[in-house]
């Protein structure tokens, strides 16, 4: 569904379009202890990356008008910034809930004309895009099944334990790689997890998907994690292993 709009000001809206004193990321750690509510962002959908995240990718990694693609959008984060950066954006999601949150949450009013896709669709078969017509993927997939976003819909990949997710991730990774112009940025970000106490390096796992595929590693940025719901589980647990407080942003080049 695409939203083109002229659209009013802010003051008519009555929504903050733009974070506050926001400033560009200039290392590999990135660190955002508030996740970010301007515009139609909030933390409701379980597992949506902090705005803040996309904000920085985007604006580093494309240029005004360019097409972004978001083939796991969840509630509409990426597709978000991209209306509020003035980028062209494609939104995907298997979920047909998920597509209605993200066609909701994009159609507030700004100062800008930009077109926002959103489909219903599998991440591992990209088939409605042609060949390198997308200028930068910026995606946030499942953690394999640490999170199911969905009861039993057929092809959703947060249902998969760890080594079918990362046979289904490969999938993900060629369709990216086919429907990215060359020269142009792939992010993905990724969670390691942790089974019967052991650590799964999902993160370096799903990398190395990636870099098998094709692409090329531009940058390995490491997220402090906050706000996670099970963190005061744990803490009341005598446990004998770390939290995990840490995610990866894999900045891949094709």
């Amino acid at each position: 569904m695409s939203y083109d709009r002229n659209i009013k000001s802010k003051e008519e809206c009555n929504i903050d379009l733009q974070p506050n004193n926001f400033q560009l990321e200039q290392t590999t750690i990135w660190s955002f202890p508030e996740r970010g509510s301007w515009a139609t962002h909030s933390g409701k959908y379980r597992g949506n990356w902090t705005p803040y995240v996309p904000r920085n990718l985007i604006l580093r990694y494309s240029k005004p008008g360019d097409w972004i693609l978001d083939q796991f959008t969840g509630s509409g984060t990426t597709l978000v910034e991209a209306k509020l950066l003035n980028r062209n954006a494609v939104g995907v999601d298997i979920n047909p809930q998920s597509v209605s949150n993200s066609e909701k949450n994009i159609q507030f009013e700004s100062n800008l004309v930009t077109k926002i896709l959103v489909r219903e669709g599998n991440a591992t078969n990209l088939n409605f895009i042609k060949d390198e017509k997308i200028d930068l993927i910026c995606t946030h997939p499942p953690y394999a099944d640490i999170i199911r976003y969905s009861k039993s819909i057929e092809g959703d990949i947060s249902h998969l334990k760890t080594e079918e997710f990362l046979e289904a991730m490969n999938k993900v990774a060629e369709e990216s790689f086919r429907v990215l112009k060359e020269g142009k940025i792939c992010a993905v970000m990724m969670g390691d997890i942790r089974k019967n106490g052991k650590v799964v390096p999902l993160g370096f796992r799903t990398m190395e998907v990636f870099l098998n595929t094709g692409f090329q590693s531009k940058e390995i940025i490491i997220k402090k994690q906050y706000n996670c719901k099970s963190t005061a589980y744990w803490k009341s647990k005598k446990n004998k292993f770390l939290l995990l407080a840490h995610e990866y942003i894999f900045v891949f080049q094709k």
